[in-house]
């Protein structure tokens, strides 16, 4: 398919085969905890357990003992954990994390090595392998010496951390093992896993969740004072632990779902995990260098008037335009683009008018999965009560000459289609939780007596929350720094932050295919970075948004703060065809492949053939997560949407759009569409095949006048305002809610002379040795100003 679409030029990519999900398939995520330069580690992991095991279970295997002998032997295992010898230690911890690696050498085959992974992580969390574990990485992360020394080092490789590393990977397979459910799970295993996610999103290490730890180690190391700490793998972790503790999209829909029917709200109008599933992808938007070869297409007279077919409706009456630009979308002799949008589909006004086009390509999935694409427009269209509120204030201010406020009820005087309006409008109307939060937060505010105290109820994403809260811009400051470490499009700087300390090795390569496959090893490294950082933003918005809209406004105006918004713009602003197609990886040396198989003998063609995949998941799933970021930052606030129009962001995302993905696709129109009205009636008469793509994918607000923005003259806004505003609601609710210091001038005052003067007050020892001079000098000899008094009443 690849090498076809590439004959036939660049301008139609195929549809990418990709399915959003939480997560990688289990394999790719352990696979990627590891980098290539680990490699030779496996073998010394295998080593110091056999030695270790020979000389206590003499002439047996692992899996030929039974679980008592097998509990028996991991006790002995976490005795010799606490021993004083650093080295000793590290021996232990080695043995350890190869039998969380599955005992491959005695493994045949990669299924083996997860079957048996997945039974000693549950035997090693059973015996309390991860408590101790625990302890050694916080005095790890406290070693003073290995601080100094790193930071000291002019290179730092992969020896500087290798205690770190062997922890956190046992830990990463700990939880990821634990975290995904399988069919077979006894229900012993099932409750392990319960009391593990409990275990981990609880205060029970030193008073917080287990992810404040690891927060705490990306702050440290981006403020240069641990620059050793293997970056890669502490994301890694914290990313899962977050995903375990709180829940993946999938039960933040659920979530969702209860809390609406808690609040009273009806029901979502759909399930927007489906609607997405069952998205098509829309045609590509061509490129400059594209539109200039058909312009001398057509001169040379080749050009038939068949493109006409190929146009939408509103294209078609645009077909010569003169005042198209080379921004406009593509008009291209490519016999596979048949249409402006959604494949196969003409506007329905226009199917008498324009002739059928040809039947599009056989399609790359299921036929039946393609019929289940609902008839018409995807999405139910929505409306807010403000936008009620709006439109009444308009109609009546039009039609009588009065306002009545909120009143969205009364339609005395207004005239029958109004009416009609309004029964539309409240017909599609939509409360948002966030609605119903901001609400009931003006309530308490404003009433604090009335209302008495807040119920919070103490779930895992409120525990986090209030673990994070005095040190959150710092999080999302050095979360951000490493995401930008790690884009593609960052050019290495001396002063930037180093995050490959994971991956070079001691010696640095000195053939021609070392130095390949260390380049390789790199890119690799970097992207996986960029997937945790995007996966665990992406998780923290949602699910705070989801606790209350206050807490997530706060993480949002953080990241915007930390210039987030140009941050993800640089980051599109590459060829993201090239980086999603990327072949950063080398299947023959990924984990478990890599420890049951012969390594077979690896040449400068097979690692720049790489795999045979048509996309790298990770690289677009990263895409995916940074748009819906970038979307939930920008949504229903101005001055973020003018930030995307100055930063000139319309064609760095109609770029994007050449991605065949549905979902990113999505993602990128709602973007452009919030920002259409700003971008002038040009740019809109010149890029009506990316209008026409907004109308048929994305939610209609009915209120909203997106495509034409005829009023913004009329509404000049003050963006500085609107965001302060925000910050004072913000630190309103952070303050009633988490500084309990603040409450104390509605605590009840005893204002009886007697009970006030026979309290016990502690006076000092040598009180009764100066109080009268105190007396005569402070009360005394002080002139009363009572006028003073009066006037301060």
């Amino acid at each position: 398919m690849q090498q076809t679409d590439d004959m036939e030029g660049s301008m139609e990519s195929p549809n990418l085969e990709f399915e959003y999900g939480d997560t990688d398939s289990f394999t790719a995520e352990l696979s990627e905890l590891y980098s290539y330069t680990e490699e030779p580690e496996f073998s010394l992991n295998r080593d110091y357990f056999e030695e270790d095991f020979k000389n206590h279970v003499k002439g047996r295997r692992w899996m030929e003992l039974s679980v008592e002998e097998q509990r028996a032997y991991v006790m002995r295992l976490l005795d010799a954990l606490e021993v004083t010898d650093r080295d000793k230690r590290l021996k232990v911890a080695r043995a350890i994390l190869y039998l969380a690696q599955g005992v491959f050498d005695e493994c045949d085959t990669e299924t083996d090595v997860l079957y048996w992974s997945r039974h000693n992580v549950f035997l090693l969390y059973d015996m309390g392998i991860f408590t101790a574990l625990l302890e050694l990485l916080s005095m790890e992360i406290d070693n003073n010496q290995a601080c100094s020394s790193a930071v000291r080092k002019p290179a730092i490789s992969l020896a500087d951390s290798t205690e770190l590393r062997v922890l956190l990977s046992i830990m990463y397979l700990m939880v990821e093992t634990i975290r995904v459910e399988m069919e077979s799970d006894s229900p012993e295993r099932k409750a392990a896993r319960e009391a593990f996610k409990m275990e981990l999103g609880s205060p029970l290490y030193n008073g917080e969740p287990f992810a404040l730890l690891l927060f705490t180690m990306v702050t440290k190391f981006c403020s240069m004072n641990a620059p050793h700490f293997p970056m890669k793998k502490v994301l890694l972790l914290l990313w899962k632990t977050i995903l375990f503790t709180l829940g993946g999209f999938e039960e933040l829909q659920e979530m969702k779902v209860r809390m609406r029917d808690h609040l009273n709200l009806p029901p979502l109008p759909e399930d927007s995990i489906k609607v997405v599933r069952n998205m098509r992808a829309a045609s590509p938007p061509a490129s400059a260098m594209e539109l200039i070869e058909q312009q001398q297409q057509q001169k040379r007279g080749r050009r038939s008037r068949r493109p006409l077919v190929k146009q939408d409706s509103l294209d078609t009456y645009n077909e010569r335009d003169p005042f198209k630009n080379d921004d406009a979308r593509d008009e291209e002799d490519d016999p596979e683009d048949v249409d402006s949008g959604i494949e196969g589909e003409v506007d329905p006004l226009d199917r008498d008018v324009i002739i059928q086009p040809p039947p599009p390509p056989p399609p790359l999935r299921p036929p039946t999965e393609r019929m289940s694409f609902p008839k018409g427009l995807p999405w139910a269209p929505k409306v807010r009560e403000k936008d009620i509120e709006h439109f009444l204030e308009t109609s009546r201010n039009k039609f009588i000459g009065f306002t009545l406020g909120n009143d969205i009820d009364t339609l005395v005087g207004l005239p029958r289609p109004i009416h009609e309006s309004v029964k539309t409008l409240k017909l599609h109307k939509y409360v948002s939780i966030a609605e119903v939060q901001i609400k009931r937060e003006d309530e308490l505010q404003q009433c604090p007596m009335t209302m008495g105290e807040e119920e919070v109820e103490e779930t895992p994403t409120e525990i986090l929350y209030l673990g994070m809260l005095p040190s959150l811009s710092q999080y999302v400051i050095a979360l951000l720094k490493l995401l930008l470490a790690a884009a593609p499009t960052s050019k290495a700087k001396t002063d930037s932050i180093n995050i490959l300390a994971d991956v070079l090795p001691e010696e640095m390569p000195i053939t021609v295919l070392q130095s390949m496959k260390l380049g390789i090893d790199v890119n690799r490294h970097k992207e996986i970075i960029v997937k945790a950082i995007s996966a665990l933003l992406l998780l923290l918005l949602k699910h705070f948004k989801l606790n209350h809209i206050y807490q997530f406004e706060y993480v949002a105006q953080h990241l915007v703060f930390a210039n987030c918004i140009p941050l993800i713009l640089k980051f599109f602003n590459q060829n993201i065809m090239s980086y999603i197609s990327a072949k950063n990886s080398i299947c023959a040396l990924d984990f478990p492949h890599c420890a049951v198989h012969e390594m077979p003998e690896l040449t400068a063609e097979s690692l720049e053939a790489g795999d045979s995949n048509q996309f790298c998941w990770r690289n677009l799933f990263s895409c995916i997560n940074l748009l819906r970021i970038l979307n939930k930052i920008t949504k229903w606030k101005h001055s973020r949407t003018m930030m995307l129009v100055v930063f000139k962001s319309a064609p760095i995302l109609k770029r994007a759009l050449k991605v065949k993905q549905a979902m990113m696709q999505l993602y990128v129109l709602k973007l452009l569409k919030i920002q259409t009205k700003y971008l002038g009636r040009q740019w809109r008469k010149s890029n009506m095949k990316t209008m026409s793509a907004i109308y048929q994918k994305v939610r209609h607000r009915l209120n909203d006048d997106w495509a034409y923005g005829n009023d913004i003259d009329a509404r000049p806004w003050d963006f500085q305002a609107e965001e302060c505003a925000l910050r004072e609601s913000i630190e309103k609710f952070n303050t009633r809610r988490y500084d309990k210091n603040q409450n104390s001038e509605f605590a009840p005052v005893d204002n009886c002379l007697q009970s006030v003067l026979g309290q016990r007050v502690d006076l000092p020892e040598d009180f009764h040795y100066s109080y009268e001079m105190w007396l005569e000098r402070e009360v005394f000899s002080q002139p009363i100003q009572w006028e003073g008094l009066l006037q301060a009443q």
